[in-house]
C-alpha cells in the first residue's frame, strides 16, 4: 500500500487525515511536534501507524524524521500532507494593529509556520519522495489566501494568517515548475471552514467571528456554517487522489473548484 507522511498529525485535520488513510490500509507515518500529548494519536492501534516526532520550522528535526521514515518505508515515500499550520486570531486590522510588535509577531509566525515549514518540510523529505511510486504533495491552505474572496467578503484581519496563505499558492507554484518534470503532483487546497476548535474561542473574539461569518454568507448565501473534519478530509482526499501531474500547482477548495464554501 501507498505511504503517506501526515505533518501536524496530533489533533484536528491532521489527526482525521490520519485516521482515514489508516481505514484505508495505507502506512501513515505521523509527524507531530509532542506526539506524546497528542491522545488521539496514541489511542490508535493499528501495525500501519508511525509516529514521529517532528518541529516544522526546524530543519535538523525534519532531517531526522526523514531518516527515520525512511527506516520504516525502505527508502521511499509515496505522498507527503504539509497540514500543520499557525491560525492567527488578531482580528486586528493591518492599519489599526494593537502594537507594532504584535503585528510583526503574527506576520512571523505566519510566515514562519505556513510559508517555511512546508518548504522546509517537503525539502527533507524530497529524496525519499523521488524513489515513490505516486511523487504527490498536498499542502492545506485556505481561501483566506484566495485575495478575489477577501476583497469580495471585505474581509481585515487575521492578518498573518491571510497573507501567509496567500504566499502558499507561489510556493506550491514554484515547486509545481520545478519538478513537474520528474512527475511530481502539487496541489494546494482549503479545507474549507472546519469545526477544529478544541475549546470554545475567547468572548471577546465571538462579535468579530459572528462578522467573519456574515461576511462569508455575503459571498457565498447557500453557506450553512462550518463543517466536521471527516467531512472536509474526505472531500479532500477524493480531489487529491484524482489530481494527476496535469494538475500540478493548482489552488482549489475542498469542493476540487475555486468555490471556498
Amino acid at each position: 500500500m501507498p505511504s503517506y507522511v501526515v505533518v501536524g498529525a496530533s489533533r484536528g485535520l491532521g489527526l482525521e487525515f490520519v485516521k482515514q488513510l489508516l481505514a484505508k490500509g495505507n502506512v501513515v507515518i505521523a509527524l507531530a511536534r509532542k506526539p506524546a500529548s497528542s491522545e488521539g494519536l496514541v489511542a490508535i492501534q493499528d501495525k500501519n501507524l508511525h509516529v514521529v516526532q517532528a518541529d516544522i520550522v526546524d530543519s535538523e528535526s525534519l532531517k531526522k524524521a526523514a531518516s527515520e521514515t525512511a527506516q520504516i518505508t525502505g527508502g521511499s515515500l509515496d505522498v507527503l500532507i504539509n497540514n500543520a499550520a499557525y491560525v492567527s486570531y488578531s482580528f486586528h486590522t493591518i492599519a489599526d494593529p494593537p502594537s507594532e510588535s504584535a503585528l510583526l509577531d503574527d506576520l512571523n509566525k505566519g510566515w514562519n509556520t505556513n510559508v517555511l515549514g512546508p518548504i522546509l518540510t517537503t525539502n527533507a523529505f524530497l529524496p525519499l519522495l523521488r524513489k515513490g511510486s505516486l511523487k504527490k504533495i498536498l499542502t492545506l491552505s485556505s481561501g483566506l489566501g484566495d485575495p478575489a474572496l477577501v476583497l469580495e467578503s471585505g474581509f481585515a484581519g487575521q492578518v498573518g494568517y491571510c497573507v501567509s496563505k496567500a504566499a502558499v499558492e507561489m510556493v506550491n507554484v514554484q515547486y509545481a515548475n520545478a519538478l513537474k518534470h520528474e512527475g511530481f503532483t502539487f496541489l494546494a487546497i482549503s479545507p474549507g471552514v472546519v469545526k477544529t476548535a478544541q475549546t470554545a474561542p475567547p468572548a471577546e473574539f465571538l462579535p468579530y467571528i459572528q462578522k467573519q461569518g456574515e461576511q462569508f454568507a455575503s459571498v457565498y448565501p447557500h453557506w450553512k456554517g462550518p463543517i466536521e473534519p471527516p467531512e472536509s478530509v474526505g472531500s479532500m482526499l477524493g480531489v487529491f487522489d484524482n489530481t494527476t501531474v496535469a494538475d500540478s500547482g493548482k489552488f482549489v477548495s475542498h469542493l476540487g473548484n475555486r468555490n471556498w464554501l
